[in-house]
């Protein structure tokens, strides 16, 4: 997939998620430091960083599965900070864990129907799903451990939808994965998308962020580092900011050119 599938910029101005001033604790390490962000409906917002930058710690903060020490999340004008995982599912969260977490010992199908059992109304079922992915229905009796890690993704991705999420949390797809079977996988977001869904994905890999991204946020070490869309920020700056090499004042450059779209300038400071 190339291009950027949404400009993220909404008719009525409403963020559909918005993070502010998060700090999340893995016991003394503080993994989530003072990050901020919004996310408009449509959008696929992307966030990179290398190994232990906190990416996957915020994107399961969202979800509901670790408890942040201060700052606040809210879904849709309503603050889901202290509220349940499967009630935040429910809501409209839904998320494709990183390593897919599947229940190997299970069907196919049977791994779809435990998504289901949080399903909103919508047009995600268990049948829209093998319309996405033919290839399941004539497998949809074999345990997922039988599969090959790019089907166990599909088969997580499927897990997802049918719960019929708003906001599609999306971790690590390429993970451990063949680069054509990641380029597969990813040739199927726009199709997905275009059922009114909203992306935010985490990506080690930044030229496949970069490519499906409508907006990019990098972390380092559980900070902000640079936010913009890809038009906004170069190769340079990208690295910079994935590496530490080099410090992003606070609101200056392609950080502020990128929030002014969407208000004011979020924490640009670079550890």
């Amino acid at each position: 997939m190339t291009g950027q599938p949404a400009s993220g910029t909404p008719q009525n101005g409403s963020a559909l998620l918005e993070v502010s001033d998060l700090v999340v604790y893995h016991g003394q390490l503080k993994a989530i430091d003072q990050v901020s962000f919004r996310v408009f409906p449509g959008e696929v917002y992307a966030f990179i960083g290398a190994n232990g930058a906190g990416k996957s710690t915020l994107l399961r903060t969202i979800a509901g599965l670790h408890r942040p020490s201060t700052g606040s999340i809210r879904f849709d004008g309503r603050d889901v900070t202290r509220l349940r995982p499967e009630r935040r599912a429910t809501a409209g969260l839904g998320m494709v864990p990183e390593g897919r977490r599947l229940f190997p010992s299970l069907t196919l199908e049977e791994n779809l129907l435990v998504g289901a059992s949080y399903a909103r109304r919508g047009e995600w079922g268990i049948e829209r799903v093998y319309e996405l992915f033919p290839w399941m229905r004539e497998r949809r009796n074999q345990r997922t451990e039988q599969m090959s890690g790019g089907e166990q993704q599909s088969v997580a991705i499927g897990r997802a939808l049918v719960a019929n999420p708003r906001v599609l949390l999306l971790d690590e797809l390429s993970l451990g994965l063949a680069p054509v079977v990641v380029q597969r996988i990813y040739a199927m977001l726009p199709e997905i998308l275009a059922t009114g869904l909203t992306a935010v994905i985490v990506e080690q890999d930044v030229s496949q962020a970069l490519r499906v991204a409508s907006h990019i946020h990098c972390l380092l070490e559980g900070r902000t580092t640079l936010q913009g869309t890809p038009a906004q920020v170069t190769a340079a700056q990208v690295e910079a900011a994935y590496f530490g090499l080099a410090q992003t004042p606070p609101g200056a450059g392609p950080a502020e050119q990128g929030s002014a779209q969407h208000g004011p300038a979020q924490d640009g400071s670079a550890t």
